[in-house]
């Protein structure tokens, strides 16, 4: 039994239809914890067992980690936290349930730069760190997918790269990094998930094929899309007040400005690429995949009131 968490987010999604469409995944039973199930995949029903609720909730895991062997665990965002409440205090309750339940095997969500000296200072991904801590400290077998950032940030700028050609974020314009395909993550944890001959805790990082900088994506979203796309370099100060703004908790706030500001510095950097470790989307083919249609697509019209 593997039980997925989020399974109707950016991820999650993904990783479901990947084993519903598995050979191997052909012998595993499938559950599944989503607070609305009409949102779900019609290729999940009668395939999958659906528990309603939020992963959040002790009586929810109680009854999803019952019998399990194995499960995907993700922390959806939540900006009206702080970010030890949102990664350790959220996860609390289901290390609870992991022990309590004998489950073998967890595969979670997390970030790069444990080995660096940025580690103990990068804010959201500081908390994802030690939320994984957190969860090999119960004892299961434990593997972090360490990702850098996703591909898919950019479809939060659609609108601007639609009618401005601009994309903004608050690294610096030459900083070459990794980054990473969600539909990639979601490969990896499938791959763990099904063959659970690994044990102990560790991390697998999942990186694209090439590391690039805003300006590399810049250029090539102006090659793939027809059109000129620049990037606009976002200071930190102005990140921090525009969030603030919107009524995010300040703490949260300030994880997102330590998180931005130790990429900045190198959080990412400096990961070797193995077969193992390399996913195979690059950017442009995410581009032309993802990207373009969403760029092309006509902007949702406002109904009259």
């Amino acid at each position: 039994m593997i039980v997925i968490t989020a399974p109707t987010g950016n991820i999650g999604r993904h990783l479901l239809s990947r084993l519903l469409e598995s050979a191997p995944a052909a012998s595993e039973d499938l559950r599944v914890i989503v607070r609305d199930p009409a949102r779900l995949p019609d290729t999940a029903r009668g395939r999958v067992e659906v528990i309603t609720g939020s992963h959040a909730e002790p009586a929810v895991l109680d009854r999803a980690f019952d019998g399990a062997d194995a499960v995907f665990w993700l922390v959806p965002p939540d900006a009206s936290r702080t970010p030890h409440d949102a990664y350790t205090g959220f996860t609390r309750p289901a290390v609870k349930a992991l022990t309590d339940h004998g489950v073998g095997h967890v595969v979670g969500v997390s970030a790069l730069g444990r080995s660096t000296p940025l580690a103990d200072r990068a804010g959201l991904v500081t908390a994802s760190l030690a939320m994984d801590d957190l969860i090999a400290g119960a004892g299961v077998a434990y593997r972090a997918l360490a990702c850098p950032s996703f591909f898919e940030n950019l479809l939060e700028d659609v609108d601007t790269i639609r009618e401005n050609g601009v994309f903004t974020d608050a690294v610096h314009p030459d900083l070459k990094a990794p980054l990473v395909a969600v539909t990639d993550i979601a490969a990896a944890a499938a791959r763990l998930l099904l063959d659970r001959s690994w044990a102990g805790a560790g991390s697998v990082p999942v990186v694209g094929p090439q590391d690039l900088s805003p300006n590399d994506r810049a250029r090539i979203m102006t090659e793939q899309l027809g059109r000129p796309v620049r990037y606009r370099h976002q200071p930190l100060d102005e990140l921090y007040t525009t969030l603030v703004g919107y009524g995010l908790n300040e703490a949260f706030v300030q994880g997102i400005v330590d998180m931005k500001r130790a990429k900045d510095d190198g959080l990412d950097a400096g990961i070797a690429r193995t077969p193992n470790t390399t996913a195979p989307t690059g950017f442009a083919q995410w581009c032309a995949q993802t990207l373009k249609p969403a760029v092309l697509s006509a902007p949702a019209t406002p109904e009259a009131s």
